[in-house]
Parts: C-alpha cells; structure tokens; sequence
C-alpha cells in the first residue's frame, strides 16, 4: 500500500532539503536527494522548485558548472518560515495518526 504525497508535504519537504545547505542547492541534487525517501519524478519536484520560488519562498542565482550554468536555490526568510510551520503541522498530524494507527485514543 502505498500513500499519496500532497503538494502542501512535497513544498515543505523541498523546503527542507534545500535549507540544509546555507549557499543553497542545486535542482538536480534536490530531487536526487527527495528521489531516495520518495518514489516522485523529477517531472514532479522542478514545478515545485518554481512555484516555491515565485511564492517567495526560494531565491535562486546561477553558477557557472564545467561551461554551463547551474541554478541554486536557497531558502529565503518567508520559506524558513513556511517550513517551521510545516514542521509544526507535521509533528501534530503525525502524533494524531500514530495514535489512531497504534490503536490509542487521539
């Protein structure tokens, strides 16, 4: 059995990967590094990257890479404050669900 990931999780799960680095991050490493908790496609995570980025929530610069640029993202004051947020409804959503789950009272 498998379980759907909503675009409200996958924004705070990009948030986070990428504020694991204060320079920021690379596309390519961010959906190779959500690639291998997650079974979602490329396809899926760079409409993220630029929904984020046009919410405010990612800056991006580019860098020069073996004679091509490479786009950076880094978080930006507004996504570290999306992403304390997310965390703070994932930590209540999963507590209330292990409990129905483990077979507890909520």
């Amino acid at each position: 059995m498998g379980f759907t990931t909503s675009a409200a999780l996958l924004d705070g799960i990009v948030l986070a990967v990428v504020s694991r680095e204060a320079q920021g991050t690379y596309g390519y490493r961010i959906t190779q590094e959500i690639k291998q908790v997650l079974d979602v496609s490329e396809s899926t995570l760079y409409p993220v990257l630029r929904r984020l980025q046009k919410d405010g929530c990612l800056s991006v610069y580019d860098q020069p890479c073996n004679g091509r640029n490479r786009r950076y993202y880094q978080v930006t004051e507004k996504g570290r404050t999306q992403l304390e947020e997310c965390r703070r409804t994932w930590q209540a959503y999963t507590r209330a669900v292990n409990s129905l789950l483990g077979g507890e009272q909520p």
